[in-house]
């Protein structure tokens, strides 16, 4: 869990919002600070001050901000706020990977003075409020009144391929950026489909993220379409579709950087 930290004096470049046109001002400032917050787990020498200084800035936003974000910045900035408390958490402490259901559903970060968990990230803001376990098809009656203000209007599946639990599996690592949210989803979505889909003798073999949210995709039909948009399968080789399992060993290095690994 997360707490919010004394807050210290805003920088130049971030006043705080007065009113909603200062809100509205500042909710480019807020993507921008998502980015640093997830450059911030990524570089070693910022796991201190400056990391604490944006998670503060996050924590201490107001909800008039989040309303503020536009539709492609409201998925830019909780795809990059999931992905950096999920790092910050597990490079913290390995440990907490071995119990995932209370890693994903325990407050873990901070926003606008709201305890969140990655699953009310994940499914309830990105997602729509859909139920973790629904496939894709049950929606979850009872959200909390913070996600059905501040989720996303239209969810994209695509953010399937952007998220980082911390496991073998999970995507890539990216900061997400408003300006660019479209092209970089394409991006992810066809590098993960073609490196985790293998094709033989007629049957691909795909992610099991595309099981578990197949009614997000589309179903079976909008899940070959998928494939064949990102050039992971043959629409004329391919005559059956397997799910492969999911490798849930630990694999930190998408939170680490090049030089840190070393």
């Amino acid at each position: 869990m997360v707490a919010p930290e004394s807050t210290p004096a805003p920088d130049s470049d971030r006043s705080p919002p007065d009113d909603s046109d200062s809100a509205s001002a500042a909710a480019p400032a807020l993507v921008a600070d998502s980015q640093r917050f997830l450059r911030a787990v990524r570089t070693p020498d910022d796991r201190g001050p400056a990391l604490d200084t944006v998670r503060n800035r996050i924590a201490d936003a107001s909800p008039d901000e989040l309303d503020a974000l536009a539709p492609d910045e409201r998925i830019a900035f909780w795809l990059n706020v999931y992905n950096a408390a999920t790092g910050a958490a597990l490079l913290a402490d390995p440990d907490r990977f071995e119990d995932r259901r209370r890693l994903f559903g325990e407050p873990i970060v901070t926003v606008a003075g709201t305890e969140l968990s990655l699953d009310q990230i994940e499914h309830g803001i990105l997602r729509g409020s859909q139920w973790k376990y629904g496939l894709g098809y049950v929606p979850n009656p009872f959200p909390s009144a913070f996600v059905r203000r501040h989720r996303v209007a239209d969810p994209d599946a695509r953010v399937h391929f952007a998220l980082n639990c911390g496991a073998a599996s999970c995507p890539a690592v990216a900061a997400y950026d408003a300006t660019d949210v479209d092209d970089q989803l394409n991006r992810a979505a066809g590098s993960y489909l073609r490196s985790e889909t293998v094709v033989e003798e007629g049957t691909a073999s795909v992610p099991r993220l595309l099981l578990w949210y197949r009614g997000d995709f589309g179903g079976r039909s909008g899940i070959r379409a998928l494939l064949r948009e990102h050039d992971a399968i043959d629409p004329d080789a391919v005559s059956r579709i397997r799910y492969r399992e999911y490798d849930w060993s630990l694999a930190l290095d998408a939170f680490r950087t090049e030089e840190e690994g070393r």
